[in-house]
């Protein structure tokens, strides 16, 4: 029997916590400006919560569908690292939390006059009480309450089970199956989530006279493709602590292979949206782009395509450098950090048009959420063996060829 346990480095920990301290004392900062600064800055405090927030609880609940996705294809390629993204996806909770707690502060707390979300409080505008029916609070609050409890029952309830399943008599596939129709419910319900309603309510309502049918989609690609980065980022830190020994350039190459399929698929979908409004050239579409292409995001605009498009397919193209753990770990950051400008995009120019800057704040808060991501994740895959042993896939794993 193969039994490999994963013991939290020091270091690993420490820089964890100098991180997770860095974002709290930044929040607390953000605080004190909250109480003392004027209308701008409290709208640049909520809204770098909001982008921070809902980008980590996106990516990793890619995890949850990544596992869902392999489940139901009775994919053994993803059996020799399986624990990476059952430990990731165990902790959405803790960035649903995070984020219905960031998400209800803005829309119930935010009074009157709401800076981020303009649809909480018309005031006469035809085109939002139009919306009205699907854009209000109750409607808001049920959705957001019912996608984290979801997201979170199923990340860990695909943890608990394969945790059984270790336990399980010898060759027995009676978990396996309950697996596998569980993965088919998990798909259903993030067709019906991440897939439709929840980006719409989070993030496409801050532009709420624009809207885009292909917005959805836009942003499973961005989380998707940034989820599966964070697993390869995890799978090679295991493997080169020596844990991980059935994990091959094979395993590696598959993940690669992922980051750039889906830089591609992502980029498409970047272009099939912003064509089409290009080409239409209709005023309330174009103005969502206006601001994005002129002014001070200009950089970021460009440097998204760049960092999530240009990069991906000429340093991913060839199978040498799928198989490089050097270059799948820098391209990993890359697209990580190239996805987190792209939900900057998404999120800040609306309700942050004129007197932008970018500083302490911004860096600060997400290196609170990866201390929290890091600690989290490790402290989960320290609790258990790192092969899923007794898995009715593991000997399809051993032998795997890309």
């Amino acid at each position: 029997m193969i039994t490999e346990r994963f013991e939290v480095p020091s270091r690993f920990r420490n820089t964890g916590i100098v991180l997770l301290v860095i974002g709290i004392a930044t929040l607390l900062g953000g605080l004190l400006g909250l109480l003392t600064g004027n209308e701008h800055d409290q709208t640049r405090f909520w809204i770098v919560l909001l982008q921070n927030s809902v980008f980590f609880l996106f990516i990793t609940a890619a995890s949850i569908f990544i596992q869902a996705a392999a489940g139901l294809a009775q994919g053994g390629w993803i059996v020799s690292y399986r624990r990476v993204p059952e430990a990731i996806g165990a902790n959405v909770w803790i960035f649903g939390v995070i984020a219905l707690v960031v998400l209800f502060s803005i829309v119930f707390g935010l009074g009157d006059h709401n800076p981020i979300f303009h649809w909480v409080h018309p005031h006469g505008d035809k085109v939002l009480e139009g919306k009205s029916a699907f854009l209000n609070k109750g409607m808001f609050a049920g959705f957001s309450i019912v996608t984290v409890a979801l997201w979170s029952w199923f990340g860990r309830k695909f943890r608990a089970m394969s945790l059984a399943q270790e336990v399980a008599p010898r060759n027995s596939t009676k978990i396996y199956w309950k697996m596998v129709a569980l993965s088919g419910a998990f798909l259903f319900v993030y067709a019906l989530t991440m897939m439709s309603t929840v980006p719409w309510y989070w993030i496409m309502s801050i532009d709420a006279h624009w809207y885009s049918t292909l917005f959805s989609w836009y942003v499973f690609a961005s989380s998707f493709v940034s989820g599966m980065a964070l697993i390869l980022l995890f799978v090679v830190f295991l493997k080169n602590r020596g844990n991980l020994e059935i994990v091959t350039k094979e395993h590696i190459h598959d993940l690669g292979k992922f980051m750039f399929a889906f830089s591609i698929f992502w980029t498409y979908l970047w272009f099939a949206q912003f064509m089409l409004i290009w080409y239409a050239n209709m005023p309330e579409e174009t103005t969502y782009f206006k601001i994005r292409m002129q002014g001070p995001y200009s950089f970021f605009f460009f440097a998204n395509l760049v960092l999530n498009f240009v990069m991906p397919i000429l340093i991913l193209m060839t199978r040498p450098s799928k198989r490089n753990y050097f270059t799948v770990v820098f391209m990993a950051m890359t697209i990580i950090f190239g996805h987190w400008i792209d939900f900057y995009v998404m999120t800040m120019p609306g309700p942050m048009q004129e007197n932008w800057h970018m500083s302490w704040y911004e860096m600060g808060i997400p290196a609170g959420f990866i201390g929290i991501l890091m600690l989290a994740v490790a402290k989960t895959i320290s609790k258990a063996n790192v092969i899923p042993v007794n898995n009715p896939l593991l000997k399809e794993t051993l032998i795997h060829v890309s």
